[in-house]
């Protein structure tokens, strides 16, 4: 506050300016009140610059706390997406399985009926059509088949008869090979037994007669 004090009169200009009715001690006071003023105006620019750092500094400490909280809830997400998606493919899975059980829960079983529509299918064709004594019991045999056949394959069963179609090694077995002019080649000339698949899933293959 050196400035105050250069303003300073010497007592005989005081004395000789009439107006002027303050004295030298009086100046002096003014100029030591106007350095303590400057003196608290510096004090109080020092607070507000380290009250300014502070308040910068918790701003930057609450800036990371936010960052690391939106990465947490990120991560957090993350793991609530893979969890309803391993979820929705644990659903997918056993309904996968589930639907498979279903279809062929029925598998084994139905293997063991093919024998007793084979025994059924032989009877209607050995049977002699022209014996009226035989008539009425080949329609009993010829109904029973109907209603057996009808209600297994409520339950997906359904036979392969391929006789005339071109042989396919998934759904039909070769049993023998044989030239013939009136069949082209690779095509199913006999059915000698037929096959059965259940619900898209062949549970016994058509035994066939093929063409060379």
């Amino acid at each position: 506050m050196s400035g105050f004090k250069d303003i300073k009169l010497n007592s005989g200009d005081i004395m000789s300016n009439e107006e002027n009715k303050v004295t030298e001690e009086e100046l002096d006071q003014i100029i030591e009140e106007a350095e303590k003023v400057e003196a608290a105006a510096q004090e109080a620019e020092a607070e507000l610059e380290e009250i300014g750092d502070e308040k910068d500094a918790k701003i930057a400490q609450l800036e990371a706390a936010l960052l690391t909280s939106e990465a947490r809830i990120q991560e957090q997400q993350d793991g609530v997406l893979r969890a309803k998606a391993e979820v929705e493919n644990m659903r997918r899975r056993t309904e996968t399985e589930i639907d498979k059980a279903r279809k062929y829960a029925l598998n084994k079983f139905a293997e063991e009926l093919l024998p007793v529509i084979d025994n059924l299918e032989r009877a209607i064709q050995a049977a002699d059509t022209e014996n009226e004594v035989v008539k009425p019991l080949l329609e009993g045999v010829e109904l029973t088949h109907k209603t057996f056949v009808d209600t297994v394959s409520k339950f997906g069963l359904k036979e392969i008869n391929p006789e005339g179609e071109v042989f396919n090694p998934e759904m039909h077995q070769a049993m023998s090979i044989q030239e013939s002019p009136d069949h082209e080649s690779n095509t199913v000339m006999f059915v000698m037994q037929k096959g059965y698949e259940l619900n898209g899933r062949v549970i016994r293959p058509a035994m066939v007669m093929v063409a060379k």
